[in-house]
């Protein structure tokens, strides 16, 4: 058996799956919380106290890990965390190795979901795909005949990252700025700061809380200045899938994410914004289409990419 993990910026989620499978079903799961202020530290006493009785019960021999950050993954060592103090530089693998006794085998969480999708879920069947995670952030994979694309580089394929336009000259003025969840819901508080008088902002104020899907909603259900903010949003992402399709050419994007489960209605709109950005030759030669895994892509990813590398030498 394999054990799956992810650690997130929220959840922390530990799953087992047969190494000698493709099957995408895991035997079980097991989910935590995430306390930030314990840091690093917390996390790893989490792991500490839940990964013994699995590793034990079902015959573990090996460890994948989606971690929520960049990853050294030749050396097995965590880069660092933007979500989660005490991450910076820490050899994860080798605290696996001696708290744990298995071998490890890891990568960025985003590129291990890319994985999960490309193999097991809706880039399945397709060579090449993109996955893109709309969340608190946005995050990307590129998976190319069932191998992560790039997986020895600190990071890759973060379409999240792309600076919308030659003005962005802040490194935080990014694709993620105005598109992910956090993204729309900065955009709103700063326009009702700002005092703009823009159609529908006293609505805007009422929305309790303010966050991306009560914006989102309400820009749905017509309103004109949530409208603006979602329509920049989707604009921003679908120019940045456009130079993703330009470059590299995936036969599939794949959309996950909680941003993503506002379902046709962006998908819609994303599909218009990349049509009017892409390359003229590849606009006919790719699918846009909601990821397929839900809650469970990043573990299913950490499986399959311990099951494609498979085990680890730990002399």
């Amino acid at each position: 058996m394999i054990l799956g993990i992810e650690i997130g910026g929220t959840k922390l989620q530990l799953g087992i799956a047969p190494s000698d499978s493709d099957s995408k079903t895991l035997v079980t799961l097991e989910r935590a919380t995430i306390d930030r202020a314990l840091g690093a530290e917390g996390i790893l006493q989490q792991i500490k106290e839940i990964a013994p009785s699995l590793i034990s019960i079902h015959r573990v021999r090996q460890i994948g890990i989606g971690f929520g950050g960049p990853v050294d993954g030749a050396h097995n060592r965590v880069i660092t965390s933007h979500q989660v103090h005490g991450w910076d530089d820490v050899p994860l693998g080798d605290w696996c190795l001696r708290e744990l006794g298995l071998p490890v085998t890891m990568g960025n969480d985003c590129n291990v979901a890319a994985l999960a999708e490309a193999v097991h879920g809706a880039g399945e069947g397709a060579g090449r795909v993109f996955y893109v995670t709309i969340g608190t952030g946005i995050g990307g994979g590129l998976v190319v005949d069932g191998r992560i694309d790039g997986e020895s580089c600190p990071a890759i394929a973060e379409i999240g990252h792309l600076r919308p336009g030659l003005d962005a000259r802040d490194p935080q003025q990014t694709v993620e700025s105005f598109a992910s969840g956090l993204g729309i819901e900065s955009r709103a508080r700063d326009l009702l700061a700002s005092g703009r008088e823009v159609s529908g902002v006293d609505e805007l104020r009422t929305l309790d809380p303010l966050s991306a899907e009560t914006v989102i909603q309400a820009a749905l259900a017509g309103n004109a200045a949530s409208l603006e903010i979602f329509d920049q949003a989707t604009l921003t992402l679908g120019w940045a899938i456009a130079q993703v399709l330009t470059i590299a050419a995936p036969q599939r994007v794949v959309i996950g994410g909680g941003v993503s489960l506002v379902g046709e209605p962006l998908f819609q709109r994303l599909r218009e914004t990349v049509g009017t950005f892409v390359f003229p030759p590849l606009a006919n030669d790719f699918e846009l289409v909601p990821a397929s895994l839900g809650e469970e892509t990043v573990v299913v990813g950490a499986v399959e990419l311990a099951r494609t590398h498979g085990v680890p030498s730990v002399a």
